[in-house]
C-alpha cells in the first residue's frame, strides 16, 4: 500500500503515532540524505532529530493539502532554516529518548556510507541552502514541481512552479559557470 493512503487510514483511525512511525520509517532516509546535502554530518543528524520530533508532534494535524512526502520535506526545510537562523541555541546535551528519537536514531545507523566528491562539494557549497534544496528535491528526489513548490512555499503559500523552473535554470547556469571557472568542465 502506498504511504499516503496508509497514513490517511491510520490518522482516520486515530492512530497518529503509527502514522508518524510509518512516515519516519519510509521517508527518513530520503530526508536524512537531503539534510546531509545542506549540513555537515553532525549538524545534519541534529536537524534530522528535530525533523523527526516535528513530524511526530505534527502528524495528528496533517491535513493532506499536499503529498506526505512534500509535507515531510517542508518540515525538514523548516527545521533546517531554524538551525541556520539560531545555531547557538542548539543543545549539546542529549534529550531523553522518545519514540521519534529512537526511530530517527535507527535511520541514522542504517544510512549508507560514502563521501561526496570533493569537487562537487565545492560547487554545492557555493549555493545558498534554498537553492541546494531546490536542486536536491527536483534532481535527487525527483519531486514534481508542485511538490517542490509546496516544500519551498512560505507560511502555507506554495511557490509557483513556473517561478521555480526559472530559478532552477538560473541555478544550473550558475553551476555551469562555476564548474568552468574551477576547471571541472572542458
Amino acid at each position: 500500500m502506498d504511504l499516503d493512503p496508509r497514513v490517511r487510514d491510520l490518522l482516520a483511525a486515530g492512530d497518529a503515532d503509527a502514522a508518524a512511525t510509518a512516515a519516519i520509517d519510509a521517508l527518513g532516509p530520503q530526508v536524512l540524505g537531503y539534510l546531509g546535502n545542506l549540513h555537515a554530518s553532525d549538524d545534519a543528524e541534529d536537524v534530522f532529530q528535530q525533523w523527526a520530533e516535528d513530524l511526530w508532534r505534527g502528524m495528528a494535524g496533517f491535513r493532506g493539502d499536499c503529498t506526505l512526502r512534500a509535507w515531510a520535506f517542508r518540515l525538514a526545510w523548516h527545521a533546517s532554516a531554524r538551525f541556520f537562523r539560531q545555531p547557538w541555541q542548539r543543545r549539546r546535551d542529549r534529550l531523553p529518548t522518545s519514540a521519534a528519537s529512537r526511530l530517527a536514531a535507527s535511520t541514522l545507523r542504517s544510512r549508507p556510507a560514502g563521501a561526496p566528491d570533493e569537487r562537487m562539494e565545492v560547487l554545492r557549497n557555493a549555493l545558498d541552502p534554498e537553492d541546494r534544496t531546490l536542486l536536491f528535491l527536483r534532481l535527487d528526489r525527483e519531486m514534481s514541481w508542485d511538490e517542490v513548490a509546496a516544500v519551498l512555499g512560505a507560511d502555507g503559500d506554495a511557490a509557483t512552479p513556473a517561478a521555480l523552473r526559472k530559478r532552477f535554470q538560473r541555478i544550473k547556469d550558475r553551476l555551469e559557470q562555476l564548474a568552468r571557472e574551477k576547471g571541472l568542465l572542458g
